[in-house]
């Protein structure tokens, strides 16, 4: 759409140096276009995630940025020198598996110093070094056991600490929580934030886990079908999504087919089936006519009965109860609306049936401050 720029679609880089940059990065594999022309700039000390569901060439992006594959088109610079054709074990980069890739025949201590003995260090400085990083993913006390005498979450920390102990300037994470449980996979979510703190060295991390990037990252890049979407802060692609894709994938989100009516201000007013005062912030140019989307997030939606009037300005959208659901924090209300069927999120701060019922006529509102624009156009 022509002229048409999403709210806060792009954050500006941030000052520090850039580490690893890709520049019109094309990737294919046989008739499949794998990583579409991607570029993307991590800088340094940053804990940079690449988030996508499967199959959206994240992976790729890592294996290339690794030496595993080199791309069709484009440059990846390391500190700004070009690796396309350089080795793997030329480039100052590790990788952590999801499959931990331990040596099961060798102790947690002689894991950790494998790399180091690769660079010749050898002596007072190899055992300075490896206690370091078993010290640093609290594993001192297991030195001597093998990886088949570790938990899995142990196993990944000894494969962090092994690849941190050589001292790379980018550390490259392929899903390495995926295989453990929900529980220790956020215990895990907090070591990797306090070592990545620690350490300071840029962590390169691909995850199709949408708390998970959010939780860890710096900044966040959201891929689809080869394609970077939206880079920004976790902020940022969750509150202000730059395209329906975005909105969709990362957490629950309302999004209605609406039309520009008007523009006030910093607001574009829009008509959509059964809204009034549907307002919402944008950047950029809208004209009179033009197709759009809004979304706003179910937690930023409340519910009003047939008594009750919602604050004077915000968006309002009659609608029926459909479902309700209640998850523990919160209740989640399906509400049937002549837009489509939208969700509202209610902390339970009060009993669930005095939020409504299903068959219960309600009124979601919300705040205009809350509402996106998305491009009609894309996904």
């Amino acid at each position: 759409m022509t002229g048409f720029s999403p709210a806060e679609a792009s954050t500006p880089d941030t000052f520090a140096p850039v580490e690893i940059g890709l520049h019109g990065v094309r990737k294919r594999f046989s008739d499949q276009v794998a990583v579409d022309g991607i570029s993307l700039n991590v800088h340094e000390g940053e804990f940079f995630s690449v988030l996508g569901p499967s199959g959206c060439g994240k992976t790729t992006v890592l294996r290339m940025i690794a030496g595993f594959v080199d791309p069709d088109e484009g440059r990846i610079e390391l500190d700004g020198n070009d690796m396309v054709g350089v080795p793997p074990y030329r480039r100052d980069v590790n990788t952590v598996f999801q499959s931990y890739a331990l040596f099961p025949h060798m102790s947690v201590w002689d894991n950790v110093a494998y790399g180091l003995k690769r660079k010749k260090i050898r002596g007072e400085e190899l055992r300075k070094r490896v206690g370091e990083h078993l010290e640093l993913v609290r594993l001192s006390q297991f030195a001597k056991r093998r990886p088949s005498q570790l938990s899995g979450g142990q196993q990944q920390r000894v494969a962090i600490a092994r690849a941190l102990a050589a001292g790379p300037r980018l550390l490259l994470l392929d899903e390495p929580l995926g295989a453990l449980d929900a529980k220790l996979r956020k215990e895990l979510q907090i070591e990797l934030m306090r070592i990545q703190r620690e350490v300071g060295t840029t962590f390169l991390y691909v995850t199709h886990d949408q708390e998970e990037a959010l939780v860890l990252s710096h900044r966040i890049a959201v891929m689809n079908a080869g394609k970077v979407e939206q880079v920004g802060y976790p902020e940022d692609v969750y509150e202000r999504p730059a395209t329906r894709f975005v909105a969709g994938f990362i957490g629950t989100s309302n999004i209605l087919d609406a039309e520009v009516s008007g523009v006030d201000g910093e607001f574009a007013a829009l008509t959509a089936p059964g809204a009034t005062n549907l307002r919402a912030k944008f950047t950029g140019k809208v004209s009179h006519g033009q197709k759009v989307a809004a979304t706003v997030r179910p937690e930023k939606v409340h519910l009003f009965n047939e008594t009750a009037e919602p604050p004077t300005g915000w968006c309002v959208l009659k609608g029926v109860v459909q479902d309700v659901v209640y998850t523990g924090v919160s209740t989640q209300f399906v509400v049937d609306t002549p837009g489509g069927e939208l969700v509202a999120f209610v902390q339970n701060a009060q009993r669930i049936d005095d939020a409504g019922a299903p068959g219960q006529p309600v009124r979601m509102a919300w705040d205009p401050e809350f509402t996106v624009l998305l491009d009609k156009t894309d996904g």
